[in-house]
């Protein structure tokens, strides 16, 4: 089941915005359509940089990377790290893992359930865990 409703009504992703706990913005109003208009997907700031300069928004690479991670922060996105200094912003946030295509950079979900994890080990004392993220890595074979 899809954790985003596919809709790009405006009404409704300003209130979900204000339901975050965010102000709906022209500029954020902008992105969360781009983000939410076709489901569930991953995007890295400099592509969804480019699908908005694309759908004629004008929003700086800065703004776009703030305003993944205000997203990110009110639960509206998850970020998704494959390597030091790339992420990516999956807006499924529920339960799942990805596989990771390394020589086509394309992540791709694993509902939560067929995933199973034995002897997962205590968390350092003071701790918790928030949860489990899986990221197995593929490449493409030689045909």
């Amino acid at each position: 089941m899809s954790s985003v409703e596919v809709n790009t009504d405006k009404e409704n992703l300003s209130g979900r915005l204000t339901r975050a706990g965010l102000r709906p913005t022209r500029q954020r109003l902008a992105l969360a359509d781009l983000l939410f208009m076709t489901g569930d997907r991953h995007v890295t700031a400099e592509q969804l940089h480019k699908e908005a300069g694309e759908a004629g928004i004008t929003v700086s690479l800065a703004t776009v990377y703030n305003t993944l991670h205000q997203f990110t922060e009110s639960g509206l996105l998850r970020e998704v790290v494959v390597e030091s200094g790339r992420s990516y912003f999956d807006t499924n946030t529920t339960d799942h893992h990805h596989f990771f295509v390394e020589d086509e950079n394309c992540l791709t979900d694993i509902p939560g359930e067929k995933i199973g994890f034995v002897n997962i080990p205590d968390a350092p004392e003071g701790t918790e865990i928030e949860r489990v993220d899986l990221i197995i890595r593929l490449k493409s074979k030689d045909l």
